[in-house]
């Protein structure tokens, strides 16, 4: 199976080396999205609960564009018939498809973070401000790439893709927008960063378990159906 993972994950890192499509579109719209922001807000500067709320809601809309392409050339240019023809597990693409998501947000979040405190954020963000906020990302990331990857399978076997990804793509992140916004909180106060809430990572770690667990289990039903 590790064979199958690392030869899927190459070529969905090769495609959007070769043609970027789903990184650069993620990231212009979450750039755009926080211009919106700073203008429909009227306020040169957020911090605390809603500078959390507008890095949350950027992101998280973000990365519906991302998961909605995540199959789409799979399924046309017919590499999904030949997976499912080949002698390799199932759960292989599962893996290599949530990897591939996950590296394209953490790439976005490159570009979003450093956009996000240059237009809205009022306080100033320390070495160790960053560091804690990347652990919650990646926690966010992983949640956003098993689910992502479950509700793309889904959504590609329809015509309606585009408008399924996030009707079902955002009920089920819901616990993640909670656990994002209660964990940065404390690091955008004006006050200067607090601690990280230690349980709101606990809760997301155990998201990103049980919805890895579902993903697992279902995936291959998902597919051959």
């Amino acid at each position: 199976m590790r064979r199958a993972v690392g030869a899927l994950l190459r070529k969905e890192l090769r495609l959007e080396l070769r043609a970027p499509q789903s990184v650069p579109a993620m990231a212009l719209f979450s750039v755009t999205t926080l211009v919106l922001f700073h203008f429909a807000l009227q306020r040169g500067e957020v911090d605390g609960d809603l500078a959390a709320g507008v890095l949350c809601v950027t992101l998280l809309f973000a990365a519906m564009l991302g998961v909605s392409r995540l199959f789409v050339a799979d399924r046309e240019e017919g590499g999904l018939d030949g997976f499912l023809l080949a002698p390799v597990d199932r759960t292989a693409l599962l893996v290599a498809k949530a990897v591939a998501l996950g590296a394209f947000l953490v790439a976005v979040e490159c570009v979003l973070v450093p956009a996000f405190v240059f237009l809205l954020l009022g306080p100033a963000l320390d070495a160790a401000a960053f560091a804690r906020l990347a652990l919650v990302l990646l926690l966010v990331d992983a949640g956003v790439a098993v689910v992502g990857t479950l509700v793309g399978a889904i959504a590609v076997q329809t015509r309606a893709r585009d408008l399924l990804v996030p009707l079902l793509a955002l009920p089920l992140l819901m616990p993640v927008v909670i656990a994002l916004a209660k964990a940065t909180t404390p690091l955008f106060l004006a006050a200067g960063a607090g601690s990280l809430p230690v349980r709101w990572l606990g809760i997301l770690a155990l998201y990103d378990l049980v919805f890895g667990l579902l993903a697992y289990g279902l995936f291959d039903f998902l597919v051959e159906d």
